[in-house]
Parts: structure tokens; sequence; C-alpha cells
């Protein structure tokens, strides 16, 4: 989207505190109702990728069999979402960067929430209807937002010779290990 990439670029440039909707909205050649047809705010341009990735990992957990284990589903759906983290890493890297100079991002907590974690834990558990869920699934979930996270961190920052092997790895060291509850 045109907008967004402007937002972007100005983002990049001049620092998100130093960007308004109407510098976005005259580097994109738009009205300002147009950009608020896409987006509330700046904020929003700047929370899309997160956006994206609970997204990815919303619908495979919701795509999922519901005979394949929540680990297994968990693993996987973390390997696709590296998958779009390796494909997009230079938009991902600017979301850092653009994060890092901005004392409101920085409050504001982009980033997966623990609400989100709450979210991804009842989908998993409406994949067994039969057994309530307990502390394990919202323990898998963490420990897999966990694992992502300093994946991430290592893949974006110093690079990894098979970054998705190594995120496959690390998730494996975690869900492996966990406990289940019956049913699950």
């Amino acid at each position: 989207m045109q907008t967004a990439e402007a937002a972007w670029r100005l983002f990049i440039d001049r620092g998100y505190d130093n960007v308004t909707v109407a510098d976005i909205c005259a580097a994109a050649d738009i009205a300002p109702r147009t950009f608020h047809r896409y987006f509330g705010t700046k904020e929003d341009v700047v929370a899309e990728p997160v956006r994206r990735m609970a997204g990815i990992v919303s619908d495979y957990l919701a795509a999922a069999p519901p005979a394949t284990p929540d680990a297994e589903v968990m693993r996987l759906a973390m390997l696709e979402l590296g998958r779009f983290a390796v494909e997009r890493l230079d938009w991902l890297t600017a979301l850092r960067i653009v994060v890092q100079q901005s004392h409101h991002l920085q409050s504001a907590h982009i980033g997966v929430r623990p609400e989100q974690e709450q979210e991804l834990t009842a989908m998993l558990a409406a994949r067994h209807p039969e057994s309530p869920p307990d502390w394990r699934l919202r323990l898998l979930v963490a420990y897999s937002v966990a694992v992502f996270r300093i994946w991430y961190d290592d893949h974006s920052r110093a690079g990894v010779a098979d970054p998705l092997g190594r995120l496959d790895e690390m998730l494996r060291t975690v869900t492996e290990g966990l406990p289940t509850a019956s049913g699950h």
C-alpha cells in the first residue's frame, strides 16, 4: 500500500515522533480522509507488521487439524511466523529502529500483549472443547512466544546461518519438554 510505504520512509528518515499524519498524506499524495479509511492513527501504521504477525499465528491455529497435538500446532505456527520474519527482515528491522527512536512508541508497547497470548490460548483450547483449558496451554503459548522473540532478536541482530532450522530447534527444546494435559 502506497500510504504505508510513504509513512515508513518518513518514519525512517525523520523519526516517528517528527512525522504527522499530514506529512504522510502529503508524501503519499492522498487526502487525510483516505489515510483514515485504512488507519486510525499513525501508530496503526507502525503496528501493522505486528498485527499481520498475530494474524499468521491465529490463522494457523484456526486451520490446524484437531488431532494434531497442541505443542506441534504451536511449533508449526511459530515456524510459519518465522518464514514471514525471514522474508520481511528489512521491514521488521525498520520497525525495531522506528520503535527504538520514539519515546511514544516505546511506552506504547508495540508487540505481543498478554491479552493476545490469552486469545491464542483460547484458540488452542477451542480445539478440545471436551477438556477445559489449563495452565499447560498458557505455558505452551507463553514459551512459544518467548522462543520466537529470542530467536528473532538473534536473527535480526547477528544473522543465523539456518534461521528456520534454529527456530525449529529452539521450539522443539521447549515444546518437547512441556507436560501435556489429557486431550492436548
